[in-house]
Order: structure tokens, then C-alpha cells, then sequence
């Protein structure tokens, strides 16, 4: 991943500086260099992952799985699993959410396939050993503990209160047309059409909300200032920790990008609580994500996702307040 966007920086660096002729350190060459970027980093993960759930999802018994996963569903080990699943992929909210697609496509229950969703973004094994060597053992893994406790709490939750209903028509049409209970013989060569077809669909509905988020995470980055954050944020401020959740929402940074920004907030005195809440925010609810949601959610589910996962965020920076 490291190479890649070492890779790509080279690519946005020759079309900003060089053939644009733009000045390294101007706002509108900041959003720029950091659009091309996130857009070309994000759009190969997706279409990566699109591909790639294709052939899992041709291969796997995924009747078998799901099957599996409803009988212990009320145990919450399938959130646990989803939730665990999200910790090691190095996926983004928005890359994170083809999978989520995959997992809708093979039946899996709504609630273990928003468990995923929930903290797969919010713990990324870079920005672990980052963590572990700037806030120690203790914090670190009291983070990840509590990021894959969001998920699976968040995605037991959103299960309970019946949001399945809410989800976009063609994600559940798409559920439908893929029940078959016969075993398939043929070869990866022969399924390789279909799963290219059902790909190209699948990427023509995310592309462009990917670009119009990325656009404005890329304003956002370019434009707003650091200080502007921690002018509101501050340990005098009462209600800081709802407010660092909020603030963070329209930002699209991932876990390794806003590390570097929670040192800066906890060495200006603000308490560690409020900036990981802050951090949770930025890579966990995302408006790029939002947008990207609204292609396979309805505005019920998102409301309530969001909701849901901003309370657990708010919770958990009161508890690290309170801790350290």
C-alpha cells in the first residue's frame, strides 16, 4: 500500500507541479494534488475489491455460510467474525464499501455485514504500530478493543431495529438473482464474463459519488486549517467530545493520515479522549462515505448507521476522558 501511494504522490506531483505549473504550498494545489491522490487510490481499491468478492463470491458456498451465520447470528459470534474481519483488511470507509456490497450480494445478515463496515475503517494495522509507539501499549490496545466492539454492538443494533428493509432496491435485487443452490463446475476462465459484468455494473453505480466525495474531502483538506479544529475542541469546552465527532464527519482522511493531526491536538492539551473521538470520526463517518452510502442505502439506514456509530464514537472518547 506504502509503494502505491508513494507511486501515486510521484504521478500527482508531475501533474500539479509540472504540467500544471501550480505552487507547491497554494490552497487550490493542496486540494488538487491530494484529490488525485485519494481518487486514483480509492478507485483501484474498489475496482480490486469488486473483482475480487466476483470470484469469492463465485467460489465460496455462500448459501452454506450464510446459512451458518443466521443460525448464530443471536449469539453475535457472525459480528464478532465480521467485526475481527474489518480490524485486518486495509480498507478505508470507502473502499470498505464493495465488500459490503459482496456481502449483501452473497445474503449475508445485515447487521454482520454493518459490523464489518463499522470497524474496518477505524483500526488499520499501520496505524496500530503508529499508535502503539506514540500513545504506548495500554491506549492502543483499549482502541482496538473498542473499535471492534462498535462494530459488533452497532451491527446487532441496526439488525434489531429492522433497517434490512431500508436498504437500496438494487442492493436487494441483487441479493435475490444470486440464490442458487447448484453446485457450479465450471471454470475460473468460463465465470469470468459473468463476474466481469456484474462488476462493471457494480463500479458504474459507485464511481461518480466516489469522485463528487472525494472532491469535497479534497476542498475540505486543502482549504480548512488544523487550527481551525482546535479552536472548538478544547479541554475547556464541555462539549467537546460530540463536537470533535460532528467537525470530523465532513473530512475523508484515513486512520494512517490523521494520526499526525491527533498528536497535534493531544500536544496542544487537548484530552486524548476528545481526540480519538476527533480521529474516530474522520475515518469512521465520512462525508465521501455518506455519498457513497446513498447508492446503496436509503436515507433511513444512513441516518441511522451514522447515528448509531456517532453516539458509540462520543461514548467512547467520554471513556477514554475518563481513563486517562
Amino acid at each position: 500500500m506504502e509503494t502505491l501511494v508513494h507511486l501515486l504522490t510521484l504521478v500527482a506531483d508531475f501533474l500539479v507541479y509540472d504540467l500544471f505549473g501550480l505552487q507547491n504550498g497554494e490552497l487550490f494545489s493542496s486540494a488538487l494534488h491530494y484529490f488525485i491522490i485519494a481518487f486514483a487510490e480509492i478507485s483501484l481499491l474498489v475496482v480490486l475489491v469488486t473483482y475480487l468478492m466476483g470470484i469469492v463470491s463465485s467460489y465460496l458456498p455462500m448459501e452454506k455460510i450464510r446459512s451458518y451465520l443466521e443460525r448464530h447470528k443471536a449469539s453475535g459470534l457472525g459480528n464478532l467474525m465480521a467485526s475481527m474481519l474489518g480490524a485486518v483488511t486495509p480498507f478505508c470507509s470507502c473502499s470498505s464499501i464493495p465488500l459490503f456490497v459482496g456481502m449483501m450480494q452473497a445474503r449475508i445478515p445485515l447487521g454482520i455485514a454493518l459490523s464489518f463496515l463499522i470497524t474496518s475503517p477505524l483500526i488499520n494495522e499501520i496505524a496500530i504500530a503508529i499508535f502503539w509507539v506514540s500513545f504506548g501499549w495500554k491506549v492502543t490496545l483499549i482502541y482496538v478493543f473498542t473499535g471492534i466492539l462498535l462494530g459488533v454492538l452497532g451491527g446487532i443494533f441496526l439488525e434489531k431495529i429492522g433497517m434490512a428493509k431500508y436498504l437500496a432496491d438494487w442492493v436487494q435485487n441483487l441479493a435475490e438473482a444470486h440464490i442458487s443452490y447448484e453446485k457450479d463446475e465450471r471454470t475460473l476462465l468460463k465465470r469470468l464474463p459473468e463476474i466481469h459484468n456484474e462488476a462493471i455494473q457494480t463500479l458504474r453505480k459507485l464511481i461518480p459519488y466516489i469522485f463528487i466525495g472525494i472532491g469535497i474531502g479534497s476542498f475540505i483538506h486543502g482549504y480548512v486549517p488544523e487550527s481551525f479544529f482546535e479552536e472548538y475542541i478544547s479541554k475547556s469546552n464541555p462539549l467537546a467530545v460530540p463536537l470533535a465527532v460532528l467537525m470530523s464527519i465532513p473530512l475523508y482522511i484515513d486512520a494512517v493520515g490523521v494520526l499526525p493531526i491527533l498528536e497535534s491536538l493531544v500536544a496542544k492539551g487537548v484530552p486524548l479522549g476528545t481526540a480519538i473521538a476527533f480521529m474516530m470520526g474522520a475515518i469512521g463517518l465520512s462525508l465521501p462515505e455518506a455519498l457513497l452510502l446513498k447508492k446503496v442505502m436509503k436515507k433511513q439506514l444512513i441516518i441511522a448507521f451514522f447515528s448509531t456509530l456517532g453516539l458509540g464514537m462520543i461514548l467512547s472518547g467520554f471513556f477514554f476522558n475518563l481513563i486517562f
